[in-house]
This record gives structure tokens, sequence and C-alpha cells, in this order.
């Protein structure tokens, strides 16, 4: 069942153990999909071990955290059509990398598809599915599934072109919810982004995470994203809207402080959406108000 269309990428700090279990998961999907890995900087010995583990894995080191453009590194690095983005605390269910390949293959205008998240252990369904499953966007006839505003990178096959043409992960957000200006970008050039029930990614999420600092980065980047895209009066409101509601602690001073650090550059690249993306900003804008997963804003 070897399938040569989809790379598999994964970025990684600090995070050895949890590496080497999702590439072990990999090595036994029947696809036998090749795997370039970016190693964030890690100082925990994680580039040794994935030599001495996974001598087979395309490791590549940078020398310093970059982020989430350490997936930009890898997909230029990558020769298949389809990328299959995965954490190193996630992997994918044995076949869904051919079932996403087939719907690439399928329909020229789908950029990518997103999976059916199962949280390990016990395997239910992350909060996040409940939402990808009703997504508010309208999108056309022959999408495999509910059209999406977004994508979550951990469970995402995405086309390489496209990706590469809408310029990949900004190094100005870094890393935290990172996504909305990937696929906002990818939908001013006429892509669609879909969720596919009939695909599955795992989630095993590490203990290292430092929380605070994934909210006071998502926080930012949903600020930034909405000054770089909005026009005037809905960015406004979102802006309002968020320092209404988040909890009003250190954390979201910080996410706020960093945003307006920022406003000189923000404004210099600004680039506001046609009447019809931003029509599914505002639709994705409602239910991200009224998200229990809060993914935005961590």
């Amino acid at each position: 069942m070897t399938d040569p269309r989809t790379t598999v990428v994964v970025i990684t700090h600090n995070r050895r153990e949890e590496l080497l279990r999702t590439l072990d998961e990999l090595a036994r999907l029947p696809e036998r999909p090749p795997v370039i890995v970016t190693d964030n900087a890690s100082t925990d010995g994680t580039a040794d071990a994935v030599r001495g583990r996974h001598p087979r894995v395309t490791l590549l080191t940078p020398g310093r955290n970059l982020g989430a453009v350490g997936r930009n590194l890898a997909v230029r690095r990558a020769r298949t059509p389809y990328i299959a983005f995965c954490d190193d605390d996630s992997w994918w269910e044995p076949g869904s990398l051919e079932r996403a390949a087939d719907l690439l293959d399928r329909h020229e205008r789908l950029a990518a598809v997103t999976a059916r998240i199962l949280v390990e252990p016990g395997g239910l369904e992350d909060p996040i599915v409940a939402e990808l499953r009703d997504s508010p966007i309208q999108g056309p006839d022959w999408l495999p599934g509910p059209a999406l505003g977004s994508f979550l990178a951990a469970a995402t096959v995405i086309r390489r072109d496209a990706f590469l043409d809408a310029g990949g992960f900004s190094p100005r957000l870094w890393l935290g919810g990172e996504e909305e200006l990937l696929a906002t970008d990818l939908a001013t050039r006429g892509w669609w982004l879909a969720y596919v029930a009939e695909l599955t990614a795992h989630h095993a999420p590490s203990p290292t995470r430092d929380a605070t600092l994934r909210r006071v980065h998502g926080l930012r980047n949903t600020l930034w994203f909405c000054w770089l895209r909005r026009p005037f009066g809905p960015a406004l409101r979102r802006t309002l809207d968020l320092a209404r509601t988040v909890p009003h602690d250190t954390a979201s001073l910080r996410a706020f402080g960093q945003a307006v650090a920022g406003l000189p550059w923000v404004l210099r690249e600004r680039r506001v959406v046609p009447p019809d993306v931003e029509e599914r900003l505002g639709a994705l804008t409602q239910a991200q108000r009224e998200s229990t997963a809060r993914r935005y804003v961590g």
C-alpha cells in the first residue's frame, strides 16, 4: 500500500520522547510516507535520538527555534505533491493519508483536508471536532466535507504548491493560531479547505506544554490577523469583543501589549481581503465567539 504522494512534516522542540513515539507510529503506516522533522533547536538530545532510531527520517536542524516556520523549511525540502502536517505529539491513522491524497487528486481547487482528532489515551474526540463538523462556512457542493475557514496543522494534509504560493506560515506569528492567516491567504487565492470525518489523526497532548505562553501567542496572533486582513469596522469590533471577553489577567495584558507593539509592521503589511472572503471570516468570527474549545484565543 506504499503511497508516494504525501510527505509527513513534523516540527519539534525539546520533546524527544513524544517525538520518538510519533515517529514510531508514522513508521508503521502502510503508506510508508517520507518524513521530514525540523528540530527547532532542542537541547534534550532530540536530533541524536532521531538519527539513531529513525535513520530514514530527514532531519533538519536550523540551529534556532523557528516556531511554525520550521514547517516551511520542511515543505520546501519535500518532493511530493501533498504535505501531511503532524505535531511531535500527534500521528495519523493508517489509511488516512491515502484517502486524503485521493481527495486532493479528485478536487483541483481543494487546498487542504483536516481530519477528525482523537485525544489519547482514551480515543475521545477533541472538542474542536464538533466545531469543524458544524462549520458555518458555506462552500461549493463538490467539497468532500464541511467548508472550513481555517485548519489545524496537527491534523491537515495540504497541497504543497498552494502552501508555497500563499507564502507558508508567517514568521511574524511564530506559533499559536498561525493557521488562520495562511488559510485566509489561500481563500483569497481561490482555494477551499474542508473537514473530512473519514480521516483520523491522534493527539496525545504533551505534559510539557506552556499553556500560558500558548494563550499569549494565540490571542496576540488573533489580533494581528484581524488587523492584517479584515476591514476596519470588523477588525475594530473583533478587537473590542476580545478585550471584553478574554480573561482579564496578566497573560491577556501581555498579549494585547505585544499586539500593539507590532502595529507599525502590521500597518505596513496590511492587505484587506475581498468581500467574499470577509463574509466567511464574519461567519467564522461568530462561531469563535461561541466556541467552547476557544481555539484561537487559547
